[in-house]
């Protein structure tokens, strides 16, 4: 291990990494009024303990009043930031890990209808599609202003005891003055190079200005918008050198692309589906110029790939953030020998997608991620109160109740009806763009393998089954199935997106799906209807399409839909569905209209979520302890609280993820570690 290029030391200025790994600049949107109390800390303090060397708060901490929080940002300009800042760096720094803050104006990369309703700024008043704000061009006194507002903001930082700041230029405020798709300006801030990066030296210099020659302070930017009307390579690698050359920046944490729309924003941060590590060779490029060194993020998601980045000499601090958010153990796994162990970030970005969309950051099969005060990412052996537990169900539900219970050495048995594991997430992934989702059942299949699970497949459980085996405890993840019947009439006539995505109905030539449930399998099986077939509409009675799907994960199946001329009907509810000779006629309404209409067509698929299977469940309550019933109101604060309601029953019954309602994944496996990590 002492030669593992992940695991060396770095020294930048005066600082000492001890090894290359880091958790980028990102915003989990834990903040607090702008503040990064408990909840943001104990994230943070997390990783810290799992062995990462630095740890890059904010995404970004906003430096002015006048750029309000896009993503629930941290507010730099707050004198209230100190103290609590102080706090995190103080107990990372008990693990010796090192604590940044990336600091920004958003520029036009946020809105205006909220926090104080001050107008957004950008060089040039050009509306950000994705933030749809209509920005002023800023002025001479807001440049004025905002240069000094990141040398207070910076030293508020030195004050909190941080190791050092990075200043953001990649969408945001400043790297607007640079591209000439953002910047019209016809002053001294716009036109050449030098007039376009004039604001952000100046904002360099009160920065250095502040902090003193000691304090880090590096840069993280753009080196190639990789856009026609925007930077090109050739004048961001001016940039670079000019940047360099002022020696008062210690690293440049490199990105390559522009992020002013969804599409745009997944080729910089990559889904799931997409090329690992895009933009390595390019950070390698930058590094080849520079005499500082190169920091780089961008879908590096296993320890192979991060030690080729470092080996191969292309960077010298990778960002594994996403795989982090994953699991904070990645490097003291790396060290015990136990790489086997790390939970694999899928790409699902289910984290990403919901920060944009204004919530906190989950990771779609660690529940444990932003509920560090409640929930555990590494479980304890128990040496007395062992239980026997019977699970029936292998999908994501009980696959994580069969690791929980037996990672703490509880004796587990499974029932499983089909002759594999996985439930859902088989569907899934026979979407070949979405088969990395395997590795949600994969790690958890080699942990329960290790700790000797009991598997008994296709077995359908029956009560008289799970009876004999005498469990102190019961477990239903028996999932559901697909809920077709919500027709008026002509619920029989249609079929469900499983019948498509497992290949067990054909494709006809003129299909109407009708999603009403705004989540991934309408999507995935229209994707897959408008590869067979030239005649696709999509029915769907939201205002806006496939609400429950966040904007970087839509982009490759809006690419689908518009390259493959897929009509979307929205504000439609189809209502009833009637033989017409050998077609379908189907009959549309509306909820804002009494009219109808009708059409005719050769299929037509249903989408609405799934119906629990749950008839087991009700069969053993009457024999169980609690009756199936769950304290919530222990639950919520991250206890399972034991009931008992009968006192002559045999066990304790609870039942998790689809099994108690149509959710998603991370319903699911949150579901089962809450119930089951403290049996």
């Amino acid at each position: 291990m002492k030669n593992d290029p992940l695991l060396q030391p770095l020294k930048i200025r005066n600082l000492n990494l001890k090894n290359r790994v880091m958790l980028s600049a990102h915003e989990p949107s834990y903040a607090e009024d702008g503040l990064p109390k408990d909840k943001y800390r104990f994230y943070h303090v997390e990783r810290a303990k799992g062995g990462i060397a630095l740890t890059m708060t904010a995404g970004s901490a906003v430096v002015s009043e006048d750029s309000p929080p896009a993503y629930n940002n941290l507010h730099a300009y707050k004198d209230e930031i100190i103290p609590w800042l102080k706090k995190l760096t103080n107990e990372c720094h008990e693990y010796d890990t090192k604590v940044m803050i990336q600091i920004t104006h958003l520029g036009r990369r946020t809105n205006w209808n909220h926090s104080d309703w001050l107008p957004v700024l950008s060089a040039s008043p050009l509306r950000e599609p994705a933030h749809r704000s209509f920005p002023k061009e800023a002025e001479d006194w807001d440049i004025e202003r905002i240069i000094n507002d990141y040398g207070l903001a910076a030293e508020r930082m030195k004050e909190a005891g941080l190791d050092g700041v990075e200043i953001e230029a990649y969408g945001h405020l400043l790297d607007s003055f640079w591209s000439p798709a953002t910047n019209k300006r016809k002053d001294e801030f716009g036109g050449n190079i030098d007039n376009r990066i004039a604001f952000s030296m100046k904002v360099i210099d009160s920065v250095r200005s502040r902090v003193g020659s000691d304090f880090i302070v590096g840069m993280r930017m753009v080196a190639d918008e990789d856009w026609k009307i925007g930077l090109s390579k050739k004048e961001g690698f001016e940039i670079v050198k000019k940047i360099n050359s002022t020696g008062k920046i210690d690293f440049l944490n490199i990105i390559k692309g522009h992020i002013d729309t969804d599409p745009a924003l997944t080729k910089v941060i990559p889904i799931q589906g997409m090329p690992t590590a895009p933009h390595l060779d390019f950070a390698g490029e930058v590094k080849k110029m520079v005499n500082i060194p190169i920091f780089h993020a961008s879908k590096i998601n296993d320890i192979s790939t991060a030690r080729y980045a470092i080996e191969s000499g292309k960077l010298d601090m990778v960002g594994m953030t996403r795989a982090h958010i994953a699991d904070p153990y990645i490097i003291k796994k790396l060290i015990n020998k136990e790489e086997e162990k790390i939970r694999p970030c899928v790409g699902a970005t289910y984290c990403l997608d919901r920060i944009y969309e204004g919530k906190d950051t989950l990771c779609i099969h660690n529940p444990a991620t932003g509920r560090e005060m409640s929930m555990p990412h590494l479980l304890k052996k128990k040496v007395s109160g062992l239980k026997k537990i019977t699970i029936v169900g292998a999908g994501p539900a009980g696959l994580e109740a069969a690791r929980v219970c037996s990672e703490q050495g509880h004796s587990v048995t499974v029932f499983e009806a089909s002759d594999k594991p996985g439930g859902q997430i088989n569907l899934i992934t026979r979407s070949k763009r979405r088969k990395d989702m395997a590795g949600i059942i994969d790690w958890r299949i080699n942990i329960c393998e290790a700790n000797k699970v009991k598997f008994n497949f296709n077995s359908f459980a029956s009560k008289e089954e799970i009876l004999s085996e005498k469990p102190d405890i019961v477990i239903i993840a028996t999932g559901g199935i697909p809920n077709t019947d919500i027709l008026n009439e002509g619920s029989d006539l249609v079929v469900s997106t499983w019948d498509i995505l497992s290949g067990n109905v054909n494709i006809e030539d003129d299909v109407v799906l009708y999603d009403d449930g705004g989540n991934y399998p309408g999507l995935q099986a229209a994707e897959m209807i408008s590869s067979e077939t030239s005649k696709l509409e999509i029915v769907t009675p939201e205002r806006f399409f496939s609400p429950d799907i966040g904007g970087m994960n839509f982009v490759p199946y809006g690419k689908n839909f518009y390259e493959k001329n897929v009509k979307i009907s929205l504000n439609s509810r189809v209502k009833s569905v009637f033989r017409k000779g050998n077609r379908l006629g189907v009959k549309i309404s509306s909820d804002y209209s009494d009219l109808t209409f009708e059409k005719e067509t050769s299929q037509v698929i249903v989408e609405h979520g799934t119906s629990p299977v749950d008839d087991l469940y009700f069969e053993l309550k009457d024999q169980s302890k609690n009756l199936g019933q769950v304290d919530y109101k222990s639950l919520i604060k991250g206890l399972n609280k034991e009931i008992i309601k009968n006192k002559k029953g045999d066990f304790f019954l609870f039942r998790v993820g689809d099994a108690i309602s149509s959710r998603n994944i991370h319903a699911a496996i949150y579901d089962s570690l809450r119930i089951c990590k403290d049996f």
